[in-house]
């Protein structure tokens, strides 16, 4: 996938856990699990949103885009 979460460093900088986040945020640790090892499909801008404000970052903090095998450049 083309998107990259990028979640590890700015809990390290943080020393914050992720089960920690997930607790702030209100979403299970599973979940957050899925979002940051790129196994997720989608975020809720809600979600997005929650990160952003326990890690005072932006979005452009969190997600990154890669071009790769899965990318849809073209398709519409």
């Amino acid at each position: 996938m083309p998107v990259r979460v990028e979640l590890d460093a700015l809990l390290a900088g943080k020393r914050m856990t992720q089960a920690e986040l997930a607790a702030r945020i209100g979403i299970t640790a599973p979940n957050l699990n899925v979002l940051k090892t790129g196994k997720a499909k989608a975020i809720r801008f809600s979600t997005l949103s929650a990160i952003c404000r326990e890690l005072g970052c932006q979005p452009g903090d969190i997600l990154r885009w890669e071009p790769g095998a899965n990318d849809e450049e073209g398709k519409e």
